[in-house]
């Protein structure tokens, strides 16, 4: 009996030994094996077009005074569509003063299958007035919404500044939004820099994004610029600007013919604002931005873009960009310069020029602040929105946090013959 217990002993080692020698093999192939992707969630009903239209936003293409114009979605089934207008009024007969105007109707094929989209651009409209309109064809209508022209001549107004707003839009961005027009809902337009979404090919992002504008989107007229993310790769690993931008945005096309709708400006009272696509074709934008600027009428001119010409994040920096663009905006004393991209919050020290550059984001993606000597306000891991009311030649800028506190304000003055004082406030 103990000359087998040895025997015993070892053959147990021998066993334990297998088994271990097992298991690790049989962990690594599990290890190995990669997992079933979980497919995405069916996308929500909201999100898919139906004959009754949605995703309506107000832009201009021409003289904010006397024109308006206006895109929508359906699904393939309307294939002819309409926009009524009327001055509005206080009660129910307006309706029988509407015209009503025909529309451009485009297909679009996106990822979740095919849409049309639909522009109308109301035009001989009375400068600061108050108009209703609706659209749809004539069966699915929209409710009747409201807008009012901007004045054809220099009068104090107030804008809303958006940064990126790109990720989460509809879960974390839009109570920045819902914050921004509960504190100041009489805003003349709405200037967005960039980043609209992440994914400018992904159809269920910009039904974020228009979730997160609603009918606030459908009042009050937007200027968008686009910026990377909505420069999706194409199947060769290009950027290239992805085919909802131009099928839902009714803008402005001044720039540069092949960049119609993303390199623009536009007029109104007493301020000339101008969208650089930072994108593609920046010598090009150098050239036509000079004589934009040369021939300028405004008191005031505010330039926005993505890429910043200072960044604020760390690891980032644009030395090219600011090489080419930042001479002419010092040469004609740009006064402002609103950016995105950096998804931070800096204010710059005035320049020599007098001009003022700022970058914000309004979405929840955040990155680490780069604190630089050109800096004078600055901060991290904050929601932002903002405000700038021009009056004659002030032009004050406020910035808010996500909770509606004041965070930022500056005044910019003109002062005739002189550069711009910059007055914290």
């Amino acid at each position: 009996m103990d000359s087998l217990l040895p025997r015993r002993v070892l053959a147990w080692l021998v066993v334990l030994v297998m088994t271990a020698v097992l298991g690790i093999s049989v962990a690594s192939s599990l290890q190995q094996t990669p997992s079933p992707q979980t497919p995405p969630p069916p996308p929500p009903s909201w999100a898919l077009p139906t004959p009754y239209p949605d995703r309506i936003i107000l832009t201009w293409s021409d003289d904010p005074a006397t024109t308006q114009s206006v895109t929508w979605r359906t699904d393939t089934s309307v294939t002819k569509a309409v926009a009524q207008i009327a001055p509005a009024g206080d009660g129910p007969n307006f309706t029988q003063q509407a015209k009503t105007v025909d529309a451009q109707t485009t297909p679009l094929q996106t990822d979740l299958g095919t849409a049309h989209y639909h522009s109308v651009t109301f035009r001989d409209l009375k400068p600061n007035t108050l108009y209703a309109y609706r659209v749809g064809d004539g069966t699915y209508w929209s409710e009747w919404f409201h807008f009012r022209t901007a004045s054809d001549r220099p009068q104090p107004f107030t804008f809303l500044y958006l940064g990126d707003a790109q990720n989460d839009i509809r879960s974390a961005c839009l109570r920045v939004v819902r914050q921004a027009f509960l504190h100041y809902p009489d805003v003349l337009f709405v200037l967005h820099a960039g980043d609209l979404v992440n994914r400018g090919d992904r159809d269920i992002e910009w039904a974020e994004w228009f979730a997160m504008m609603g009918w606030m989107g459908a009042t009050i007229p937007s200027l968008p610029t686009p910026g990377n993310h909505d420069y999706p790769r194409d199947a060769e690993g290009q950027r290239r600007l992805c085919a909802h931008w131009r099928a839902q945005f009714t803008l402005p096309e001044n720039g540069i013919p092949t960049l119609k709708e993303t390199n623009y400006y536009v007029d109104v009272q007493g301020v000339r604002i101008i969208s650089l696509n930072c994108m593609e074709q920046r010598e090009q934008q150098a050239s036509w931005l000079e004589r934009v600027l040369e021939d300028n009428p405004n008191r005031w001119t505010i330039v926005f873009t993505h890429y910043p010409i200072f960044s604020s994040a760390q690891g980032r920096d644009n030395p090219e960009l600011r090489a080419l663009w930042k001479p002419i905006f010092d040469k004609y004393r740009v006064d402002l310069v609103l950016q995105g991209h950096d998804h931070t919050y800096a204010r710059s020290k005035p320049q020599p020029s007098g001009t003022v550059y700022v970058n914000s984001v309004t979405g929840p993606k955040m990155y680490k602040l780069n604190p630089q000597p050109w800096m004078h306000r600055s901060a991290q891991d904050t929601q932002f929105y903002h405000l700038v009311h021009v009056n004659g030649n002030t032009l004050r800028f406020e910035a808010y946090t996500a909770t509606g506190k004041l965070f930022d304000r500056f005044e910019i003055r003109k002062r005739p013959g002189r550069v711009n004082q910059v007055v914290d406030r």
